[in-house]
């Protein structure tokens, strides 16, 4: 399969600049694998597709200020980190603009002094292992400085920085948000529990390798960038219920997927773990968790849209993409979403 059978043409004005409010007014597209029917509809609408006994899970990752301007101490140049992720203590993967200035030694300052860095070694595809020092928790310092990375196809300033969290985040370390879940207000959530369906939380740190465009014709030479990810025993523990009982297991994100199926490819079943996953998922994938799935529209040509195909279907998938341009559906990070089950 080649990377251009996921090309699709879209406006430019369709690629949404800011959320909705409230977050669950999104439009929704409705897509049953079985019947092929599709239909139109709004995000606070989810709770009439879920089942009593149905599982939902969501990525509770929480997207840290990763992007932070500074100088470099002997010249006093400008420069731009985005923290990727961490590796080890503190030192942490990041990006660098301009890159030529961060050379292996280089030494920055941040903030007014609160935060110092220095470059201790460049990884293969020219990014940085930098050490920071503060005085305080690097996540503290970092709400004090940073800022939030939108995505490059997000040009409008960002009032309100919990827009880009999902109202269920807690676990610090994502450098994007896991966007299918930004359409969930705590009253939705609290009318779908109420309902008897299950919400399982999963941990995956989404890295900016997600949104890095597929540069290969051919997809499967594509490789992933590994990102860490955990399963509790109550998730775990609950999926399988869900399975023992014939109901469906839903997830939220194409991170929430990835999470479970690299956890059953891995282990022939869902089980409490943790670890690094670079499962990359496009068509003939064999999905050995999922019964549903709800995302965003995502870009064309990416990783994501081949994950969706991969359990759609490419040619459905493709023609929905068409019909969602057609009915001026809002696009990837603030736009709206798709349910399919």
């Amino acid at each position: 399969m080649k990377t251009s059978d996921f090309y699709y043409e879209l406006p430019q004005e369709q690629i949404a600049q800011t959320p909705i409010e409230p977050r669950d007014h999104s439009r929704m597209m409705v897509l049953h694998r079985e019947s092929d029917s599709i239909e139109h509809k709004h995000f606070y609408d989810l709770i009439d597709y879920l089942e009593e006994g149905d599982t939902l899970i969501v990525n509770d990752s929480r997207v840290i200020p990763a992007r932070i301007y500074g100088t470099k101490d002997d010249t006093g140049a400008k420069i731009e980190f985005l923290l990727l992720k961490q590796v080890s203590g503190n030192r942490w993967e990041t990006l660098v603009k301009p890159g030529k200035k961060a050379k292996i030694g280089s030494r920055f300052t941040f903030g007014d002094g609160l935060l110092k860095a220095e470059v201790v070694d460049i990884v293969d595809d020219g990014n940085r292992i930098v050490a920071l020092y503060c005085e305080e928790n690097i996540f503290t310092t970092l709400e004090k400085i940073g800022q939030m990375p939108l995505p490059p196809y997000i040009t409008e300033k960002l009032v309100d920085q919990e827009r880009y969290q999902t109202v269920y985040s807690h676990e610090l370390g994502s450098a994007a948000a896991p966007t299918a879940g930004l359409h969930f207000t705590t009253e939705l959530m609290d009318r779908i529990r109420a309902k008897g369906v299950n919400i399982g939380y999963v941990t995956l740190h989404v890295g900016l390798g997600t949104f890095r465009p597929v540069k290969v014709d051919d997809v499967t030479k594509h490789k992933m960038h590994s990102e860490h990810y955990e399963i509790p025993e109550e998730t775990a523990a609950l999926i399988r219920a869900t399975k023992a009982n014939g109901k469906r297991v839903i997830a939220v994100g194409t991170t929430s997927c990835r999470t479970l199926e690299s956890v059953a490819a891995q282990y022939g079943e869902i089980k409490a773990c943790e670890g690094y996953t670079d499962i990359f998922i496009y068509p003939g994938f064999t999905f050995k968790v999922l019964d549903g799935l709800i995302t965003n529209f995502h870009l064309p040509e990416s990783t994501l849209i081949m994950l969706v195909s991969a359990f759609y279907g490419y040619d459905k998938t493709m023609k929905v993409y068409d019909i969602a341009v057609r009915e001026q559906y809002r696009f990837f990070s603030f736009g709206d979403a798709m349910l399919i089950v």
